[in-house]
């Protein structure tokens, strides 16, 4: 399991000089400074960090990263495209070409979005002939495009896998997130639903209170943690610290307690747990017998 650092962290860093350094952070500074100051080997990048940009500091980002052995994996539109809205959808196919052209030079894996629609039947259906438009360069590119939780037309993971199956394609999926997955009725069968579909996932959290590991007090991390492996993902956690204070700490704090988290996928079953199996396991061998 890879542990990635969404960018959207670091703009503070931006501004003032985070922990260990003597002023502030570039974007061209951020592979580096993830990779040596947080353990972590690559990054998620808002298109807002890249606003100015050529096509030329694209490509010095792309160098610097793969360089500090820091890729940039995914980019992604933090503001939801209206691909459904007859008179906005153009406006959101285009900007999304540009996303995923974007990503292609970064060298991503992936360019993710959040969709504006209604849960309607008849958005599902423009939505996704819309979304296709992106979707097929995308996938001559080899570039994937997931979807992000939103309210509305994806604000479930049934109706998410409905409108990725509507739009058809080897490549395309979606980027959970944990911290909507909590403000679901049932985190644990949210995440299992559209974690299958993902190629990177968002560890957002928002709260902790000091211990070894970090608590994180908002939900559960161990279970967003194994309900994700459950499914046998093994790809991208990105944290996202998205609450109050020192976004490094919020950011270490996240890394420390995802760490424990999947240690305890390492520890395996408990005795009591080993009995269980094995007393499942007698009886399936009685009633073969008895057959």
């Amino acid at each position: 399991m890879l542990l990635t650092l969404n960018a959207a962290c670091a703009a503070p860093w931006l501004t003032s000089a985070p922990k260990g350094r003597t002023r502030p952070l570039t974007i061209l500074d951020l592979p580096v400074y993830a990779k040596e100051n947080l353990g972590l080997v690559g990054l998620s990048l808002p298109t807002n960090l890249l606003a100015g940009f050529d096509r030329q500091k694209i490509e010095q980002l792309r160098e610097r990263a793969d360089k500090a052995g820091c890729a940039v994996l995914l980019i992604y539109e933090p503001e939801p495209q209206a691909f459904a809205d007859p008179t906005l959808a153009d406006g959101a196919i285009n900007r999304m070409k540009r996303v995923v052209q974007a990503a292609h030079v970064l060298g991503c894996n992936a360019a993710a979005v959040k969709v504006k629609a209604a849960d309607s039947p008849a958005e599902l259906d423009a939505a996704a002939k819309r979304i296709r438009m992106v979707s097929e360069p995308a996938e001559k590119m080899d570039i994937s495009l997931l979807i992000s939780p939103h309210t509305g037309l994806t604000s479930t993971p049934e109706r998410v896998t409905d409108l990725i199956k509507k739009v058809g394609g080897f490549r395309v999926g979606t980027f959970p997130d944990f911290q909507a997955a909590a403000a679901s009725k049932d985190p644990t069968a949210y995440l299992r639903r559209i974690t299958p579909y993902a190629s990177s996932v968002c560890a957002s959290t928002v709260a902790f209170k000091e211990g070894t590991p970090p608590v994180h007090t908002a939900y559960d991390l161990n279970l967003m943690v194994q309900a994700v492996l459950s499914v046998g993902y093994d790809a991208a956690l990105t944290i996202d610290y998205r609450g109050p204070g020192d976004s490094t700490l919020g950011v270490t704090q996240t890394r420390d307690a995802l760490l424990a988290a999947l240690k305890l996928d390492e520890v395996g079953p408990t005795d009591e747990e080993l009995a269980d199996l094995e007393a499942e396991l007698g009886e399936d061998d009685e009633e073969d017998e008895a057959t």
